[in-house]
């Protein structure tokens, strides 16, 4: 069902972020390089450094055109994917972003991260057009529910706390989780919300009502990144033990795993992203390892 299809070397430091492409076939990872890094999943080749950063980079969210690219130092570049240039930065955040999101039926960009709050922004100007505190401390990751209505933060306290996306007011708190929230995905079908955290719990809450229907231990430490394949239906996780594990999305079943502790190709660090390529035949995978990994589906 799934194979280890290519290496692509090239990072000298821990990877945390990948994000698809506009173009086919090719997608862009980042992290403590200070560069983000175009690939050709066509070529299964390194194509170019596409801009410089100054810091680290904890996020990358490609919205038509544009190329939003989070850092360490709170700062956010916009980055045009067809002039190839960055044209504006956004200044708000006091501390490292760990997530960005858009809104495309309201035209606005949504931003999280260390200093706790979320900063809502223009996607036809780049202005702050809103911002509040949501805790204290971290809010990791966001998602958004497919009709644009809700959207959830998973926070470092443990809670997931979903807010109307018209006004941005708070609808309810979603407890569950004993340590930091640290991966949220709405399923494609709107049926489910899916959380992980440092616990190395998944957690499904059933929609609209946000009901805690099921549990599963799905890692041995934090699961970082949660991924539904665009078409079939099952999903992927990632975690801090090193392994990947793929999951039926109906039944929340394990079907795979992807570990060198089981005797498959793998990840020897970390691993801090996973994203599944747009037509849904590969998996890419990435983390501390500095290695970005490709798998080949099939259904």
């Amino acid at each position: 069902m799934i194979t280890h299809l290519h290496t692509l070397s090239g990072h000298q430091n821990p990877v945390y972020a990948l994000a698809n492409a506009a173009k086919e076939n090719t997608f862009y990872s980042a992290g403590n390089d200070k560069g983000v890094v175009e690939w050709s999943l066509q070529n299964m080749a390194f194509v170019k450094v596409l801009v410089a950063v100054q810091s680290s980079v904890y996020a990358i969210h490609r919205y038509e055109n544009l190329l939003f690219v989070a850092q360490r130092s709170g700062l956010i570049l916009v980055f045009d994917l067809k002039l190839e240039k960055t044209i504006a930065t956004l200044h708000h955040h006091q501390k490292a972003v760990f997530d960005i999101k858009t809104i495309t039926g309201k035209n606005e960009l949504l931003s999280t991260g260390e200093d706790g709050t979320l900063a809502v922004w223009s996607l036809a100007d780049f202005s702050l057009l809103y911002h509040f505190t949501v805790i204290q401390n971290t809010v990791r990751v966001i998602a958004v529910n497919n009709s644009e209505t809700e959207i959830a933060l998973g926070c470092k306290d443990g809670l997931i706390r979903i807010y109307n996306s018209e006004d941005y007011s708070q609808i309810k708190e979603l407890q569950g989780h004993s340590l930091p929230v640290t991966s949220l995905q709405y399923s494609p079908d709107g049926t489910h919300l899916i959380s992980g955290g440092r616990d190395a719990q998944l957690k499904i809450w059933a929609l609209p009502g946000y009901e805690l229907v099921n549990q599963v231990a799905a890692h041995m430490f934090s699961v970082y990144a949660i991924a539904f394949h665009p078409t079939a239906s099952y999903f992927a996780t990632c975690s801090q033990d090193k392994s990947i594990k793929l999951w039926d999305s109906k039944n929340f079943k394990l079907y795979k795993i992807l570990s060198l502790e089981k005797q498959t190709p793998g990840h020897f660090h970390s691993i801090n992203k996973l994203i599944w390529s747009t037509d849904g035949r590969y998996l890419i995978s990435t983390g501390d390892d500095r290695q970005v990994m490709v798998w080949a589906v099939s259904l």
